[in-house]
């Protein structure tokens, strides 16, 4: 179980300082809603891995992966939102990036994002369907397959804690006010740019 784990927290960790759909999604709304806007969304896109985990412990990501119309639909969803959030980003112009008041609003939709943006992610599929083919076997235990899995959780969490916080410190979150609107087009370019990269995704 100890080589299982160890390769485990190896590749989550190289998977989550890896730029895509989720830090990008994580990194706006943080800048524009504060910390508690970050923290919920990250929660939205814990909430996806959970989602993904339970389909491949019931083989359904396998089916997706092997299905090329299933696939092909994921893939143009996900790509079709993350282009919206794009565009989205770009109409907000020179919105400042200023966090509303911590516990006023909704969190509803920054964690519906998150989570979405998740869930529709093909490359998550893929990623976890890796996991529950190459590391996590038919063979492994109950008992080891739930410990790898609160493991690859554990550490996401703790990466979007870190990640979260690190955004809202206030000289950090100064220096991109700084420059508001150049920040709005680059998530907007962002965004759509993964959009567009996720379309073109092959299996």
């Amino acid at each position: 179980m100890i080589d299982q784990l160890l390769v485990i927290v190896g590749i989550t960790a190289l998977v989550l300082i890896s730029p895509g759909p989720d830090m990008v999604i994580v990194l706006r709304n943080t800048l524009l809603g504060g910390r508690r806007a970050g923290l919920v969304t990250s929660a939205g896109i814990l909430a996806g891995n959970l989602v993904h985990i339970t389909y491949c412990v019931l083989g359904i990501g396998w089916l997706i992966s092997k299905s090329i119309l299933a696939f092909t639909v994921l893939k143009y969803i996900g790509a079709a939102y993350l282009i919206y959030l794009g565009v989205m980003s770009f109409r907000a112009g020179a919105v400042p990036l200023v966090a509303r008041p911590e516990g006023r609003g909704s969190d509803k939709p920054w964690f519906i994002q998150g989570f979405i943006n998740n869930v529709l992610n093909p490359k998550g599929t893929l990623f976890y369907l890796g996991v529950f083919t190459m590391v996590i076997t038919p063979e492994t235990s109950a008992s080891t397959t739930l410990i790898l899995i609160v493991t690859m959780n554990v550490i996401c969490a703790a990466f979007w804690l870190f990640f979260v916080l690190t955004l809202d410190h206030p000289a950090v979150r100064r220096s991109i006010e700084d420059y508001q609107q150049t920040v709005h087009r680059i998530f907007g370019g962002l965004l759509i740019f993964l959009g567009l990269r996720v379309a073109l995704l092959e299996r």
